[in-house]
């Protein structure tokens, strides 16, 4: 299953995509600064705990989460 995993990953793991304050955004991400996670269907907000404007998605989601079964 962990390869299965690593196989469909979006990338060598070297690599963090951030999204700025006011970028048209959907689903989980959390602050680059001080780690405060949003869920949002917009726009993303400043950060209310630390004022930081660099978000980015979390590498990893609960399983809480619908898995992509074949």
């Amino acid at each position: 299953m962990l390869d299965r995993a690593q196989e469909e990953g979006t990338g060598t793991g070297d690599f963090v995509e951030f999204w700025v304050a006011g970028s048209t955004a959907n689903g989980v991400y959390h602050c680059a600064d001080c780690g405060y996670g949003v869920t949002v269907n917009a726009t993303l907000p400043r950060c209310p705990m630390c004022g930081g404007t660099s978000w980015e998605r979390p590498a990893w989601l609960s399983f809480s989460r619908r898995v992509r079964m074949q």
